[in-house]
């Protein structure tokens, strides 16, 4: 029997495909749709487009993953600036124009059937831009490793100033500007600092990046005050950051400006940009700060369960109990299970929830 399982796991190990397996420093890549991948295990997930254009990520993971991390996203990169043609399965007369010699050409044989194999592969396409949807270390940690490995669009007459043929060091940082003002605050590197921030409800990238427009979306005091979520259009697939975080309690920071109500209301808002294939389920694709990735029915269900504690907390703050009377209640007990520890989120939720109430109330 232990000889029969031992092969049947042998054999479950040998139909997983390599881009799925677990990857040399306990990286993990799983493609999306489209352009876009998922890279899990170097702290926050990271959120990457490949393609024409160049990489753009989303967040950068921990300071201590930095250069595994950028040795995979070179490795994607690689692999989808060298991707083959398809094959054609055309033959015969009609896969040629008419008046050639079909197959022969002045230069010699060529044939549509293996053009892709025989063509020499495109190089590297350079990491231009990241997106911070945060800024917490397992984050934005690894940034100043990946923004100096790139490189930046600089156009015009910037290319005479900076003395470069095209391209600025480094790649282009992207931010809301509380991130900024954070950064600063802390005394993040400054390789980390965003040069070009928004302090709008939303940002569109001023071209389309990969084939498609890139649009993020600001969701005022959630997680903290600087949070965003990044919509790839084309690819219908959304970065969410830690404002949708699948295996854990929303880590509200109220000291930098974070509410439950932000959350319920940034959470609301992915609802709004993703479009479900059927019901609730499929189609837009939505890759958490934390956790598996989702879809519609994913967040909603994940916003039903903040909303429904926000109420049971405020509902035992209106019968006067103390924090520690209501930790003692143990208000989370039905989500603990899938959420883990809830203390530091039952302690935001009621730091928000009496920093609100009347003046005089018990």
């Amino acid at each position: 029997m232990r000889r029969l399982f031992s092969a049947l796991a042998i054999a479950a190990a040998l139909l997983v495909p390599v881009s799925y397996a677990q990857q040399a420093g306990g990286l993990q890549v799983l493609p999306v749709r489209g352009n876009v991948f998922m890279i899990m295990g170097g702290g926050g997930h990271v959120t990457l487009s490949a393609g024409i254009d160049g990489m753009l990520v989303v967040d950068t993971g921990s300071a201590a993953m930095a250069d595994t991390m950028l040795a995979k996203i070179k490795e994607i990169g690689t692999m989808v600036a060298a991707a083959p043609t398809r094959l054609t399965t055309c033959v015969g007369p009609n896969c040629y124009p008419a008046g050639t010699s079909a197959s022969f050409t002045p230069w010699g044989f060529a044939s549509p059937s293996y053009n892709a194999v025989v063509a020499s592969p495109a190089p590297l396409k350079p990491l231009r831009w990241i997106i911070q949807t945060h800024f917490d270390p397992d984050h934005v940690g690894g940034t100043p490793v990946l923004a100096a490995a790139g490189s930046s669009y600089a156009g015009g007459n910037l290319t005479t100033i900076l003395g470069q043929a095209g391209a600025e060091e480094g790649a282009t940082l992207i931010a809301q500007e509380n991130v900024l003002r954070r950064m600063t605050e802390t005394n993040y590197p400054e390789r980390a600092w965003a040069l070009e921030t928004f302090y709008t409800p939303t940002y569109k990238m001023s071209q389309f990046i990969n084939g498609e427009g890139v649009v993020v979306y600001h969701a005022p005091a959630a997680i903290t005050d600087g949070d965003s979520f990044v919509h790839f259009r084309y690819s219908d697939v959304i970065s969410a950051g830690d404002l949708y975080t699948s295996d854990r309690y929303p880590m509200i920071d109220v000291a930098k400006g974070g509410t439950i109500q932000g959350v319920i209301d940034g959470l609301n808002k992915i609802l709004d940009v993703a479009v479900p294939e059927f019901r609730h389920q499929g189609g837009t694709m939505i890759v958490p700060g934390h956790g598996r990735i989702g879809d519609s029915a994913d967040v909603a269900v994940y916003r039903n369960m903040v909303s429904i504690l926000r109420d049971r907390i405020q509902e035992l703050i209106k019968e006067g109990k103390s924090l520690q009377e209501i930790k003692a209640f143990r208000p989370t007990l039905d989500y603990d299970g899938v959420y883990g520890s809830p203390d530091p989120f039952i302690e935001a939720v009621y730091q928000n929830l009496t920093a609100t109430r009347p003046t005089g109330s018990r």
